[in-house]
C-alpha cells in the first residue's frame, strides 16, 4: 500500500511541479507589463459590465488567496470604485488563479476547468453586482487601512523569475501537502468506501461540502490535488467542486479581517454568498 502512495505521491508532485514553475512564470510576466493603476480606473467606467468583466480581468491576473485580496479591496474602495465592481472583483480573486486553473486542466480536464471558469466568473458578476444594487455599501465601515500600491515594473527574465521564486514560497507548499494527501487517499482508502458514502446523485453532500469548506481554510492549490483523487475514487464531482470553490471562496482568518472593514450585516451576507456560489456550482457541475 505504502509503495503505491509513495509512487503515486510522486508523480503528482513532479507533474505539479512542472506546471507550477512554466505557468506562473508566464503569469510574472504578465504581472509586469499591465498597468494597474490604469485598471484601477477602467472598473470605474461608467458602464457597469464593461467594469464587471475588468474586475474579473484584474482578478484574473492577481492570483491571490481569500486573505491577500483584503488590502487590495480596501484600496480599491478608498479610490471609489464603484461597491459592486469591488464586491466582483472580492469573489473572482481567489478563485479564478490562471496557474491553478492549468493545473486544475491537467488534473481535471479542460471541460471541468472551462465549465469553473464560466460558472465562477458568472456568479462572481451576479453576487457582486446584486450585493451592490441592494445597498450593502452602507454596511462598509470608515476605516483606513494600508492600501495596496502595486509597483511598478519593468519587464525582465531576471525578474520573472525571481517572482516566480517568491510565488512558490508560499504556494508551492500547499502544492506539495495536497499532493501527500491525494496519494494517501488514493492509495489507503478504499474505493468502496468513497463511493458508498460520497458518491451517486446524493443532493445533500453539496451544501454540506459547501458550508464545511468555508471553516477549513483549504487553499485551492491544495484541493486540486486531493479533489482528482476523490473523484477517481467514485466521489461525485458536484460535492468536490463545492468543497473547492467554498474553501477557495471564503475562510475564517478573512472573515476575521473583513469584520474590521466591514460590518457584521455585510460579512454575514459574503459568507451566505460564498455558500450559495459553492452549492449553486455543485449542483450545475452535476452536467459536466
Amino acid at each position: 500500500m505504502w509503495k503505491e502512495v509513495l509512487s503515486s505521491f510522486f508523480y503528482i508532485a513532479l507533474e505539479l511541479t512542472l506546471l507550477f514553475i512554466l505557468v506562473t512564470f508566464l503569469v510574472s510576466v504578465v504581472q509586469m507589463i499591465i498597468p494597474y493603476h490604469k485598471m484601477e480606473k477602467w472598473m470605474n467606467h461608467p458602464n457597469v459590465w464593461l467594469g464587471s468583466f475588468l474586475a474579473v480581468l484584474f482578478a484574473f491576473v492577481t492570483p491571490f488567496c481569500s486573505c491577500s485580496t483584503i488590502p487590495v479591496v480596501v484600496t480599491l474602495l478608498q479610490k471609489k470604485v464603484p461597491f459592486g465592481i469591488v464586491m466582483v472583483f472580492l469573489f473572482a480573486s481567489p478563485v479564478l488563479d490562471p496557474t491553478i486553473l492549468t493545473i486544475m486542466t491537467a488534473f481535471l480536464g479542460w471541460k471541468v476547468a472551462l465549465f469553473y471558469t464560466i460558472i465562477t466568473t458568472i456568479l462572481s458578476v451576479a453576487i457582486g453586482l446584486t450585493l451592490g444594487k441592494l445597498g450593502f455599501e452602507k454596511q462598509v465601515k470608515n476605516v483606513i487601512l494600508k492600501s495596496y500600491h502595486p509597483e511598478k515594473k519593468g519587464f525582465s527574465i531576471k525578474q520573472a523569475a525571481s517572482e516566480t521564486l517568491v510565488l512558490m514560497k508560499t504556494v508551492y507548499p500547499y502544492l506539495i501537502i495536497g499532493a501527500g494527501i491525494g496519494a494517501i487517499i488514493h492509495g489507503a482508502v478504499p474505493t468502496s468506501f468513497i463511493t458508498q458514502y460520497f458518491g451517486g446523485d446524493n443532493w445533500w453532500l453539496v451544501p454540506i461540502a459547501a458550508i464545511i469548506g468555508i471553516p477549513l481554510y483549504i487553499r485551492l492549490s491544495t484541493m486540486i490535488p486531493i479533489s482528482q483523487m476523490m473523484i477517481a475514487k467514485g466521489m461525485a464531482l458536484g460535492p468536490v467542486m463545492a468543497l473547492v470553490i467554498s474553501s477557495a471562496g471564503a475562510s475564517l482568518p478573512e472573515l476575521a479581517l473583513l469584520n474590521s472593514i466591514f460590518k457584521k450585516k455585510l460579512v454575514a451576507a459574503f459568507v451566505l454568498s460564498v455558500i450559495s456560489m459553492s452549492t449553486v456550482s455543485g449542483f450545475l457541475f452535476y452536467l459536466v
